[in-house]
């Protein structure tokens, strides 16, 4: 992610990819989970170059018609979110929002420190709400 693909999008645009359109869609990453079993990695990188992954031995999404599940996704345009507000309207992107977040790596590309709270591309746990990260890496394999 280099800041220059937009991912506040609704529903019908996550559905069917945006991108490389050829591999990056929740349709595409249904159908390619659903055939095995699957790991995910999460690469970050933040703006003073450190570097820190997330690894997670189970990673399926579902159809569709299960709102993508992992938690739920939610859009712009579609709030499938445990919590009241509309998550993906307040933190500008699409995800996998439970009563909001504990990360948003499709949010706004913000450089670094900022002022408003929980709306970039954010890993609570890696440097807080009030910092967006410089590169993520989603790297999907068989387990």
């Amino acid at each position: 992610m280099n800041g220059k693909t937009n991912f506040y999008r609704d529903w019908a645009t996550y559905k069917q990819g945006f991108g490389n359109q050829s591999e990056e869609c929740n349709d595409h990453l249904h159908q390619l989970t659903s055939q095995g079993k699957y790991k995910l990695r999460i690469d970050m990188e933040d703006f003073e170059n450190n570097k820190k992954y997330a690894l997670y031995d189970k990673f399926s999404v579902g159809s569709e018609s299960s709102s993508y599940v992992l938690s739920t996704f939610s859009t712009k345009d579609k709030d499938n979110d445990s919590g009241g507000d509309p998550c993906a309207v307040m933190y500008k992107g699409g995800w996998w929002y439970n009563y909001c977040h504990f990360s948003n790596l499709n949010g706004p590309y913000l450089k670094g420190k900022h002022k408003s709270f929980a709306d970039g591309m954010e890993w609570k746990t890696l440097k807080g709400y009030y910092y967006s990260l410089k590169e993520t890496v989603m790297i999907i394999r068989k387990a």
